[in-house]
């Protein structure tokens, strides 16, 4: 974080300290909140046009959290190996431990816990999401960085999801009702399309409004989706070969 201060001159040095020690990113004007973001990006490697990070309110605090591309960039850039994967299923939920190392040698280890009754109640995909959850957390604990995980700020009571422009930095009004990424044809076809296939192969998926739905929310879900839906193909492929021999 010290980097971050010293390389930020377009940053006040008052706000900046305020913002390092008391994590409110909102006492940020439009224009410092970008500065402050792609030098966050690039103090730990990242490319901030792929929007590693996005924003959220926490204890009435505007931060960051860190989303899939983050945790994927920085799995490449630190050459993060996960070593043994540990599922433990209860009643209630599935608890993943995972164990791993960075090329430094340094290991560790972190756990994914997600309900049962996540994922409309699908138990793979609840064991699949459990899993990546784990595997994000060991990625963002080896590196270092304190930051919450996507799958982590769905379970948050308190935690809210902000709408701020990557472009100016600006904080859209969550009450507004237009929508401030409207979902292209292009990209509604490419869901419906995904969609389709999670149907064909009994894969559960939610089913936005499009009106409503931010384009950038619905590229993430259709990303998580995905990885649910071509593993159940893998799956099923497989099963088929076997019944054809």
């Amino acid at each position: 974080m010290n980097e971050i201060t010293t390389t930020t001159n377009s940053v006040d040095a008052g706000i900046m300290e305020s913002v390092l020690l008391g994590g409110d990113l909102s006492k940020l004007t439009p224009e410092q909140r970008v500065s402050y973001y792609k030098h966050v990006c690039e103090s730990i490697g990242l490319n901030p046009l792929t929007k590693p990070f996005d924003y959220m309110t926490l204890n009435g605090k505007l931060t960051l959290y860190a989303k899939k591309d983050a945790a994927d960039q920085l799995r490449k850039i630190n050459n993060v190996s996960i070593d043994d994967v540990e599922i433990v299923e209860n009643e209630t939920q599935f608890l993943v431990k995972v164990k791993g190392h960075d090329s430094s040698g340094r290991s560790d280890v972190e756990i994914g816990v997600v309900s049962k009754k996540d994922m409309q109640g699908n138990l793979g995909n609840v064991q699949m999401k459990a899993v990546t959850k784990a595997k994000r957390r060991l990625t963002l604990s080896l590196c270092g960085l304190g930051w919450l995980d996507e799958t982590e700020v769905e379970t948050i009571r308190d935690a809210k999801l902000v709408n701020v422009k990557m472009d100016t930095g600006e904080i859209i009004n969550a009450q507004t009702s237009e929508n401030p990424q409207p979902v292209s044809d292009e990209l509604w076809n490419r869901w419906s399309d995904l969609c389709n296939r999670a149907d064909k192969v009994n894969v559960k998926h939610a089913n936005p409004d499009r009106a409503k739905v931010i384009a950038d929310d619905l590229i993430a879900e259709g990303k998580e989706l995905r990885g649910f839906v071509e593993a159940a193909e893998r799956q099923a492929a497989a099963e088929n070969g076997n019944q054809d021999s």
